[in-house]
């Protein structure tokens, strides 16, 4: 490559109309990133530019991080180990229980110490092309460069990474490559990074560099404006013990939340996992980008009853070794291992010889859906396909199989009664990661000023789909090396300004808000009452029939009006028991169900607005002659980055992309 190519000017661009009533055209945003550099070189130009802090002036600065996952726990020992105020703020007890604990395969990192021909470029290439590319080719060229510094920065402050026997580092496959670059520590990986990242923490809150508040569960920000310009100054958390609701003013804030995958209310995430913080940014004018791209886990355990109230993943780690597969007959219900190999389909190595079992999540969770919607499922609700390692533990021996993945087949035994090493898995598409979240540019600040967003709270990286063990790098590479660099690039403007007083009109107002809301939840009398799970349920419901893993125009354009039928009866009837002031899980839950019925709306304008498919956004009206995801590049080749505009009426703002290092091509993985 050249850099005559790479630097060409860009196209000039124009947004596309919307087939959605209520949906207007906004303005075409500004990414920030440098001008005239190519992608691969923009993040290494941008630090070597950014403003810098003094260290005798960084304690001038405060800085609120939300969250103390991957993300906002590295963030905030990195700001605080560098001489910021921080103060870090969690809904749980303790910073290690943050849902970063529950990954499990692995983290990607182009360190090539397998001679397998890997290296930073590749490492772009196929998270681009992971991504259906309708991702930021620059953010990914930060996630390959940067995720070398994650294994070494992981591995010296305590992570336990598998090793080989002779004691180097261990890495394997995962979905969507063909190469060896995930490292991970026995299936359980997103725990031991997250106990590494939260010893760090808690080694800067002993030495007074950071404050921790516990139970603190954020339900508004504070947002100033002065000279017609929005900032980001403060949040208002509502402690889940007492119910006290506390104002808290910095020079800026971090939102490192997680993903709303639960507004499906099906799905692999912790319940308490929430949109909440998402979404009083959205409201208060931080662009929501691609809400409707959701990766559903090709992997995860299928629902078996209906009083189940979450779905369980099984690390993608499983597809190095299992080989997936239904009956060629409809609802054959014999004993898996006595159909003949010739009455088996493995469907994903028929379609896809090239990557077998291992192709993408997305590519992988729609075959597993064809079949299981062509009547081929199989278990007692005929809703799964068999993920099957008798051939691997006749190649490589049960001891080797056991060695790779015991937690995880334990895990699995005990879910569903049945033991892998003797029969196939059972498994089934589920919710599992949002690719979507606040709109940030190249400095992870979204469009309010002051305020950044990190992590699967944010859109960045991913694109369409996610690249399997591409989370936990995003994650770290944002706490421990983006927001260290981009924060204070933002706060050395802001050099000599006085914090914004906990009792400012500003923060009181935002108090009022979140109180408001808290009362009108409790205040509801209506003569159909029901609790706020009746109208989770039916919300999960609508979205994965509507908004799953396919998606058509009629099905969505009655998806929102069913959505805004819900929203009138939840604010007419439902029950919210007790009272503010005390640990109240039911206020709780309902305000998150609250928040899940206009993300649901918002997520279904985004899927029928966005008219082309392209990763795991696969709408039925725009299929190859082969079936596959047909993009429109020339039309919708951009980041929709969504702003409220009254009620029914939303607006369309766009990132345009542009790929220099890995151009524009079809994805084949066959």
């Amino acid at each position: 490559m050249n850099n005559t190519i790479e630097t060409a000017e860009r196209a000039e661009f124009t947004q596309p109309a919307s087939i959605v009533d209520g949906v207007s055209l906004g303005t075409i945003l500004d990414n920030a990133e440098p001008k005239g550099v190519p992608t691969k070189d923009m993040w290494d130009w941008q630090k070597d530019h950014m403003n810098l802090v003094s260290p005798l002036n960084r304690r001038k600065f405060e800085v609120l991080v939300v969250g103390t996952g991957l993300s906002g726990g590295a963030a905030a020992a990195a700001l605080g180990e560098l001489g910021y105020n921080v103060k870090v703020f969690t809904y749980h007890d303790a910073p290690r229980r943050a849902h970063s604990i529950a990954a499990q395969g692995g983290v990607n990192s182009a360190r090539g110490k397998k001679v397998d021909n890997d290296g930073a470029y590749r490492h772009v290439k196929d998270t681009v092309k992971g991504g259906d590319y309708r991702c930021r080719e620059s953010d990914c060229w930060r996630l390959a460069v940067e995720s070398v510094r994650v294994i070494d920065h992981m591995n010296a402050i305590g992570a336990p990474f598998a090793r080989e026997y002779g004691g180097t580092l261990a890495t394997r496959s995962f979905g969507g490559v063909q190469v060896s670059r995930t490292y991970y520590t026995r299936g359980q990986t997103g725990q031991q990074l997250q106990l590494s990242t939260a010893s760090a923490l808690t080694r800067q809150i002993g030495l007074g560099n950071v404050e921790i508040f516990i139970h603190a569960d954020l339900v508004d920000l504070i947002v100033t404006e002065r000279d017609g310009q929005k900032r980001c100054e403060g949040i208002v958390t509502r402690n889940l013990i007492t119910g006290e609701l506390t104002p808290f003013t910095g020079h800026a804030v971090i939102l490192a939340t997680g993903g709303y995958g639960n507004v499906y209310h099906m799905s692999t995430l912790a319940k308490n996992s929430n949109a909440g913080a998402l979404m009083r940014a959205y409201e208060l004018g931080a662009y929501f980008a691609s809400p409707a791209f959701i990766q559903f886990h090709p992997t995860g355990l299928p629902v078996n009853a209906t009083w189940q109230s979450k779905t369980i993943l099984m690390s993608e780690s499983l597809r190095n070794d299992g080989r997936i597969w239904s009956p060629k007959e409809p609802k054959d219900d014999r004993d898996p291992n006595s159909i003949p190999e010739e009455e088996r389909d493995y469907f994903l190595e028929r379609r896809y010889p090239a990557f077998g079992n291992l192709v993408p999540r997305d590519v992988a969770s729609r075959a597993i859906s064809q079949q299981i919607n062509a009547g081929l499922g199989v278990g007692p609700l005929h809703n799964s396909a068999y993920l099957d390692f008798r051939d691997a533990i006749e190649r490589l021996g049960k001891d080797t199989i056991r060695e790779r993945y015991s937690n995880l087949f334990k895990m699995y035994e005990e879910a569903i009664g049945e033991d892998p090493y003797t029969s196939p898995m059972r498994i089934a598409p589920t919710c599992h990661f949002t690719m979507g979240g606040l709109w940030t540019d190249f400095n992870e600040m979204t469009s309010i000023p002051g305020l950044f967003c990190a992590g699967e709270a944010s859109w960045t990286y991913h694109g369409a789909n996610r690249l399997g063990a591409n989370s936990l790098l995003s994650a770290s590479v944002d706490g421990w090396f983006t927001l260290p660099f981009t924060v204070p690039n933002y706060l050395a403007n802001h050099l000599g300004e006085a914090v914004l007083p906990a009792d400012s009109p500003e923060a009181a107002e935002a108090v009022e808000r979140a109180q408001a809301r808290i009362d009108r939840l409790l205040n509801i009398k209506g003569p159909n009452p029901h609790g706020a799970d009746y109208y989770h349920r039916q919300l999960g419901e609508i979205l994965y029939f509507a908004c799953g893993v396919s998606r058509n125009v009629k099905d969505l354009q009655e998806a929102i009006v069913k959505i805004r039928e819900i929203r009138a009866d939840f604010w007419a009837n439902v029950v919210v028991p007790g009272e503010q002031n005390y640990m109240n899980q039911a206020l709780e839950y309902a305000a998150r169900v609250a928040d899940y019925i206009d993300l649901g709306e918002l997520m279904c304008v985004d899927a029928l607005d966005r008219d082309e498919s392209c990763g795991a956004h696969f709408r039925d009206d725009h299929l190859s002659e082969d079936g596959e995801a047909e993009r429109d590049d020339e039309n919708w080749c951009f980041v929709s980055a969504w702003e409220p505009a009254g009620e029914g009426k939303f607006i369309r703002h766009a990132d345009p992309l542009y790929f220099e290092s890995i151009p524009l091509q079809t994805r084949n993985y066959k």
